[in-house]
C-alpha cells in the first residue's frame, strides 16, 4: 500500500536539547518488507524516552522510524509475503523502536502480540512497553525467583506498576519507593509488600530495616548514579542490580570490593536497540508468560489518562511533571472517522 498517513512530527526550533514543537503532519506510509505487517495504530503510550527524543537526545537506532513512539496497539491492515500467519483485522499490540505516534507502523511479524478479548486498544497500548520492560528486566535479566526480595524505584511509574504486579504474583517480596502518601497506598493496592516514601526517609536504611539487615536480591533502577553506592551496599550476596535508565545522572563512583566479595551482578539493559532476533525471543517469552496473565485479569495496565493525539503536547507536559500514576495513552480515535489512510 502506498500513500500518506498522519503522524506526530517534531519541528526543531533551536539547538540540540531544546524541547522543540510537536505537530501532526502527513508523511509517507512505511515501506513494508516481506516479513513485516502493516498495523493501523489506534493507540500508543507516552514514555520518558519520547521526551528525550523530541529534544534530540535519544535518536532511534539505525533503520528504525524517526517518528516518536515505542509501542502501539491496533489492527493488522496489510501483511508482507512472509507474514501471512497474521490476517487483516487481527487486533495486535507490541513494542517498536520507533513509529508508535504514526497512524500506521510496519512491524516484524514476530514482534506482534494478539490483544486479549478483555482489553481494548487503549488498555493494550498502556500494557505494551511497561509489561515487556518489567518481564525482560525483572525475570529474564535479573532472574527473580519465588521468595526473593525485589526493590523497585518509582512505584507509580508505568514500569513500576507493571513490575509490582508481576513480581508479587510470582511470590516475591516487593519493596517499592514512592514520593507521596497517596502513591504509597496505591502501590500497596497493586501488591507491594512495603512502600518507602523516599521523601520522608532514606530508602536504603529503610530497606535494610524491612529485610532485618539481610538486604535485597534484585534492584530495578532508572535513577542511576546517585543511588549506585547505596544499591551496592544493600544488595545481598549474589544480588543483581538492573539499570534501565539514568535520570539522576550517568557518572558515579563505587567501591569495587563488594562486587567481588558479595559476587554481585550489575546489568545494563535497553529494550529499544535490541536486534530483531532478540525482540522476537522476548515477544515469544512475553506471549508465554505475561499474555495469559493479562488475558485472565491477574495483572492489568494502570491507566492514568487518555489523550486524543491532537493533545500530545499536553500529555508530554504531564509526563515531564511526573504527576501521573501509571500510563498516559494517546488515541487516534475520532468520531465518524473513515477507515483507511
Amino acid at each position: 500500500m502506498t500513500g500518506e498517513m498522519e503522524a506526530v512530527l517534531v519541528k526543531e526550533t533551536g539547538a540540540k536539547g531544546d524541547w522543540n514543537v510537536l505537530e501532526i503532519g502527513r508523511i509517507a506510509l512505511p515501506a513494508l518488507r516481506s516479513e513485516e505487517v502493516l498495523v493501523r495504530v489506534e493507540a500508543c503510550s507516552v514514555n520518558r524516552a519520547d521526551l528525550l527524543q523530541r529534544r534530540g537526545l535519544y535518536p532511534p537506532p539505525p533503520g528504525a522510524s524517526s517518528v516518536l513512539g515505542l509501542d502501539f496497539a491496533g489492527i493488522v491492515w496489510e501483511t508482507g509475503t512472509k507474514a501471512t500467519a497474521w490476517k487483516r483485522g487481527d487486533r495486535v499490540f507490541g513494542i517498536t523502536a520507533g513509529g508508535g505516534y504514526a497512524r500506521y507502523a510496519a512491524v516484524h511479524r514476530d514482534h506482534l502480540v494478539p490483544i486479549p478479548e478483555n482489553l481494548g486498544f487503549v488498555e493494550a497500548a498502556a500494557a505494551a512497553e511497561v509489561f515487556f520492560t518489567a518481564h525482560l528486566n525483572v525475570f529474564l535479566e535479573a532472574g527473580l525467583k519465588q521468595g526473593e526480595t525485589l526493590l523497585l524505584h518509582g512505584g507509580g511509574s508505568g514500569v513500576g506498576t507493571a513490575a509490582t504486579q508481576l513480581a508479587s504474583l510470582a511470590a516475591a517480596r516487593v519493596l517499592v519507593t514512592a514520593g507521596s502518601r497517596d502513591r504509597v497506598q496505591r502501590c500497596l493496592d497493586l501488591g507491594a509488600s512495603f512502600v518507602i516514601n523516599y521523601k520522608e526517609e532514606d530508602f536504603a536504611a529503610r530497606a535494610m530495616e524491612l529485610t532485618r539487615g539481610e538486604g535485597v536480591d534484585v534492584i530495578l533502577d532508572w535513577i542511576g548514579a546517585p543511588y549506585l553506592q547505596k544499591h551496592v551496599r544493600i544488595l545481598k550476596p549474589r544480588g543483581r542490580l538492573v539499570l534501565i535508565g539514568l535520570m539522576g545522572g550517568n557518572t558515579g563512583d563505587i567501591h569495587l570490593a563488594p562486587l567481588l566479595t558479595k559476587r554481585l551482578r550489575i546489568i545494563g539493559s535497553v529494550l529499544r536497540s535490541q536486534s530483531v532476533r532478540e525482540k522476537a525471543a522476548l515477544t515469544a517469552s512475553f506471549k508465554e508468560k505475561v499474555l495469559p496473565l493479562l488475558a485472565s485479569g491477574a495483572v492489568r495496565p494502570v491507566l492514568h489518562r487518555v489523550y486524543p493525539m491532537e493533545a500530545v503536547e499536553e500529555a508530554h507536559q504531564l509526563m515531564k511533571s511526573g504527576a501521573h500514576f501509571g500510563k498516559l495513552v494517546l488515541s487516534w480515535e475520532k468520531p465518524g472517522e473513515a477507515q483507511g489512510p
